[in-house]
């Protein structure tokens, strides 16, 4: 499957797709811990292409990773829609109780961003993380170097 980079690791702005261009949609008051894309040609709950978070070093907007599968998935409420995230992890730190407080922090950011922005209640919520192997289900952390 086909990957592509929308929004790179450490950046604080979101990115989505339109096209060719890469267009801002909101300023995040915490950065990605993660690289932020979509899988290519596919289609999600919420009508837009299936996110993906992938784990590894930082890489540009526009990075296109050919995967054979992921390997987890971020359970996620966003607009009251499901809007889950594919996982791929690909090297370098992880941490569940990082993980989840950023998911989690996220999740209430959406919240006010969907009240003072969009001017609607909706339900934003992280539901946890399920690996697909067991490789990565006990997962603390993990270092390639």
């Amino acid at each position: 499957m086909k990957i592509v980079i929308e929004t790179p690791k450490y950046s604080f702005f979101k990115y989505n797709k339109k096209g060719a261009r890469f267009i801002r949609e909101f300023l995040s008051p915490i950065p990605t811990i993660f690289n932020y894309g979509f899988i290519e040609g596919s289609l999600a709950a919420d009508g837009m292409e299936q996110d993906v978070v992938v784990i590894g070093s930082r890489m540009p907007q526009g990075t296109v990773l050919e995967v054979p599968k992921t390997d987890g998935v971020v359970i996620f409420i966003d607009d009251s829609l499901e809007d889950n995230k594919e996982i791929v992890y690909i090297e370098g730190f992880f941490s569940k109780p990082v993980f989840y407080f950023y998911f989690h922090l996220y999740a209430a950011f959406k919240i006010m961003y969907y009240l003072f922005l969009k001017r609607k209640v909706s339900v934003c919520r992280f539901k946890g993380i399920t690996w697909y192997n067991r490789e990565h289900k006990n997962l603390k952390t993990k270092n390639t170097h």
